[in-house]
């Protein structure tokens, strides 16, 4: 059993580095307060060929797995970019991935080489208000008409829809109440934008601001039967193929974001002198922050065990979960201590630590709670009946 990484991935790590140090606090501090999508970033990831990185070869991506996704992943995130970085560009790595699976080879051809320039950006269209994680309850419709579907419906916490020109859809083709199973009637599309057709009305959010959220309306957008992704009704089982991985990228992020947070706290706890001293020497301020190096540790270790069972072809649902749970703690307390490390200087923007705090609570909600987690624990692993 090896727990080193090979001499390629971190030849990836160290590229990664490379990019991100272009882009430094300074940069992500101005995207916090101003908002606007870090198209420079986004640009500069796209130009050396990363967006790509867990694509087919063929249609110009990298061919690698999780496991070097979720390295990229950190590395963005342990720079200083965090989630504001992050975000900008996972979608490409888990949400195409029943694109990667499904998809016809001519849908392929058409569909990744773009997304993996830059020219294409694309957003996650399935979960619904009122709806929540039940996704199979979800309500907008796709009707077919001729060649077309012409599809209706809203969906919310939808992120880069104003920026993005596709989205991967999921409506439900067959109503709920003709289905023998509520997983069944759902189909999955990769549809161009229509604006007309298309409202996205963004969320003023806690953080993050860098990416926007959205409330989507969507009005008799047509899309043609050649963007249908696999068979229709069939979606819902194409979409948890990518839960999995976005689970694992977004634990890889979590523990990132908490490495840049402590090593900002180290560095404050080394150069602050209170009393003559460092702070720093005081073990009230070493203790917390030896903790939060240990279980950024443990997270990563549970982080890169479910990304390497997924690029085994291992069953890693348990792996996954236990990962984006672990982490998103772990990297929210990481972040908490680095503010109190700071102390008031960590509630002033300047410092940066403040919003790694904001950011750090979404790996703790998205993309599933941390208390359906422990139910997915409980009943898969430990055997206990259902609770809800």
């Amino acid at each position: 059993m090896d727990f080193e990484f090979s001499e390629d991935q971190r030849a990836i790590r160290d590229a990664i580095e490379r990019v991100c140090s272009r882009f430094g606090a300074d940069y992500w501090l101005k995207k916090d307060r101003d908002g606007g999508f870090p198209h420079e970033f986004h640009a500069a990831i796209a130009a050396d060929g990363w967006l790509g990185i867990a694509m087919p070869e063929q249609y110009g991506g990298s061919g690698l797995g999780i496991t070097e996704a979720a390295l990229m992943m950190e590395t963005i995130a342990a720079s200083g970019a965090g989630f504001s970085g992050a975000s900008a560009v996972h979608m490409n790595i888990f949400g195409l991935h029943p694109v990667v699976v499904y998809a016809s080879d001519e849908q392929k051809k058409r569909w990744l080489p773009p997304l993996i320039a830059g020219q294409d950006k694309a957003c996650f269209g399935v979960t619904e208000p009122g709806v929540g994680l039940n996704t199979t309850r979800l309500t907008t419709r796709a009707v077919r008409d001729g060649d077309d579907y012409l599809i209706s419906g809203q969906k919310v916490w939808i992120s880069t829809a104003q920026v993005a020109n596709k989205i991967l859809l999921l409506a439900r083709t067959t109503p709920l109440e003709d289905t023998k199973n509520p997983a069944d009637g759902l189909t999955l599309f990769y549809a161009d934008i229509d604006r007309s057709t298309f409202e996205a009305r963004e969320i003023d959010k806690m953080g993050r601001k860098a990416v926007d959220s959205n409330q989507v309306f969507i009005d008799g957008m047509r899309v043609p039967v050649t963007d249908r992704i696999g068979e229709e009704g069939k979606g819902f089982r194409y979409i948890l193929d990518g839960l999995n991985p976005e689970r694992i990228l977004i634990a890889a992020e979590a523990a990132g974001l908490g490495r840049a947070a402590l090593e900002r706290a180290v560095r404050y706890a080394n150069e602050r002198i209170v009393f003559d001293r460092p702070i720093g020497q005081n073990q009230a301020i070493q203790h917390p922050l030896a903790q939060r190096w240990i279980e950024l540790e443990a997270a990563c270790l549970l982080t890169y065990r479910a990304a390497s069972l997924y690029d085994a072809g291992k069953p890693c649902g348990a792996e996954a979960n236990a990962a984006k749970y672990f982490a998103g703690e772990a990297g929210f307390k990481a972040c908490e201590t680095a503010v109190l490390t700071h102390g008031g200087m960590g509630y002033a923007k300047e410092f940066h630590v403040e919003r790694y705090f904001r950011e750090a609570m979404i790996a703790r909600i998205a993309p599933v709670s941390p208390q359906l987690i422990l139910c997915h624990i409980a009943e898969r692993v430990l055997g206990l009946p259902k609770s809800y």
